[in-house]
């Protein structure tokens, strides 16, 4: 087990930190239930939602959107296309109904017929086509998600033709997510766009909205789905520390928060009702200079699997995150296609094992690595680097402003990086983790059998023969030992009274993880 240093026992203190941090970088947070939240409540529909996140939007700018806590926001102004359900199935949204040619390298939407745009004006496929065309033109997150589209095109004023260079098994789950909003081709190149743009969704931006501090959300009664919205009015409030984040929840400045683990019980004698969603994000050390550019013994595979015997996973999940997570080896959803229960007892914490590959690698002296010292892994890195240590790798860890924590992974200057990966579809988590084009792949690793495997399910259009494939995309990074995960990270929402929190897979956070109780 491992032994935790003073400094250590003392950081776990501030490990909320990195946690709260986790949960807002992560691609998703949790899905929109597909049922209708109204259902069985007994307040009226005029209720109000008050819910505080850690940061604000950087744009509401189709283009720039990103995902984590600020999709509470966007998601309420815009359509998407498609949508994840509480099951993590992709459902019709905007888009009524969706098919895929044969050889999967084309896909036909058809619109639902009464879609409109906040002032009005009903949306057409060509509002579509400008909106994607756009995004693919233009730099930020959602770009390089429409890599493989060639062409989007409208033969009708609801059909929406989507052609690929290549099957691309995450664009379905793009087309539910920020990749798939729909906005305003004719005011989408306005500057205002960024803060006040047009959308077909189910709310629209109050002039009560005070930017960076609070988003004011209205209910649109015109909205094709406004009965799946309970809430008439949903106030976003940016508040950036845990802390004060509990403090407005108990003032009753907000109904709904996320809250650290050691608040628990004091919010549920004050009357919140607490739920845990155990699975957020998946803390990892990813092992990026698998080809050994770097540290050349990261090549070798004996090296990275004596990494994943060097870790307590279970005094990890204990002792740092406060028990809210549950230890894993793997990076997929636990949800998910692609996780495997029986791979979990593959990497035992095994230390003097650990050492002995490292000699049968060749390194019996050990060697030593620089990581980023990051927002996200300073809570952690006593722990990680106790834990290395005792199986012969020396870490030093090197500062990185707070702006800089994504680009140390993209510059290659670092063999590995701590970093929590948020949780989604296989085909999604695959191509953010593993692709030459991944985020977390800086050095392009590429394997002649792996991509194999990624070249069949990409081809694979049966969706049960899928996920046999995407178990085997998950034995293959655990047994080749690709990268070294640590633990899921969980997350506490707390409710005031008249709030409900809908836990589910963990997809996309939109309002529609809050219904309207009785309590």
């Amino acid at each position: 087990m491992i032994s935790l240093s003073p400094r250590a026992r003392s950081l776990t203190r501030t490990a909320s930190a990195s946690l709260a941090l986790a949960a807002l970088l992560a691609t998703a947070a949790c899905s929109s239930p597909s049922a209708d939240p109204a259902a069985g409540q007994t307040s009226s529909r005029n209720e109000e939602l008050s819910i505080a996140v850690q940061a604000q939007p950087a744009s509401l700018d189709p283009a720039q959107l990103a995902e984590g806590q600020q999709s509470y926001i966007w998601a309420s102004i815009f359509d998407t296309l498609l949508m994840v359900d509480k099951d993590g199935k992709v459902q019709a949204n905007a888009a009524e109904s969706w098919k895929y040619s044969e050889d999967l390298r084309t896909l036909t939407l058809k619109l639902r017929g009464d879609l409109k745009f906040s002032a009005g004006d009903p949306v057409t496929a060509k509002d579509v086509v400008g909106t994607l065309e756009r995004t693919r033109a233009t730099p930020g997150q959602q770009q390089s998600k429409l890599a493989k589209v060639t062409s989007v095109t409208a033969p009708d004023d609801s059909t929406v033709v989507i052609q690929l260079s290549s099957p691309e098994p995450s664009l379905l789950n793009y087309l539910a997510q920020a990749t798939g909003v729909i906005g305003d081709p004719d005011t989408l190149p306005a500057e205002t766009t960024k803060l006040r743009p047009a959308g077909s969704g189910p709310y629209v931006l109050s002039d009560a909205t005070v930017d960076g501090t609070e988003y004011v959300l209205e209910r649109r009664e015109d909205h094709w789905n406004a009965a799946a919205y309970p809430f008439k009015t949903v106030k976003v409030r940016v508040i950036q520390d845990r802390t004060a984040q509990y403090n407005a929840l108990q003032a009753g400045e907000v109904k709904a928060a996320l809250i650290q683990a050691p608040q628990r019980k004091q919010a549920e004698g004050a009357g919140f009702t607490v739920k845990e969603v155990q699975a957020t994000a998946a803390l990892l050390l990813v092992l990026a200079d698998r080809k050994g550019e770097i540290v050349p013994a990261l090549a070798d595979v004996k090296v990275r699997q004596a990494i994943n015997m060097a870790f307590d996973r279970e005094q990890v999940v204990k002792a740092l995150l406060n028990g809210v997570g549950k230890p894993t080896v793997q990076v997929f959803n636990p949800n998910g296609d692609a996780y495997n229960s029986e791979l979990e007892g593959t990497y035992g914490f095994d230390p003097a094992k650990a050492r002995k590959l490292l000699a049968e690698a060749g390194y019996p002296n050990g060697f030593a690595m620089t990581m980023p010292s990051t927002v996200i892994s300073q809570s952690f890195e006593p722990v990680i680097t106790q834990a290395l240590t005792d199986i012969g790798i020396k870490v030093t860890w090197e500062p990185v402003p707070p702006q800089n924590t994504a680009s140390s992974i993209a510059s290659k200057k670092y063999p590995a990086v701590l970093w929590f990966a948020g949780l989604n579809d296989a085909g999604r988590e695959v191509g953010d983790m593993y692709t030459p084009q991944a985020f977390l792949n800086p050095f392009k690793w590429q394997d002649p059998k792996f991509d194999a495997l990624l070249e069949d399910v990409a081809n694979e259009s049966d969706d049960g023969a899928r996920s046999d494939l995407y178990k085997k995309v998950s034995e293959y990074t655990v047994k080749e030992a690709l990268n070294a995960p640590i633990a899921y990270v969980g997350t506490l929402w707390a409710t005031a009274p008249g709030v409900d929190f809908l836990p589910s897979v963990v997809v996309l956070p939109t309002v529609r993880d809050f219904a309207v109780s009785g309590g």
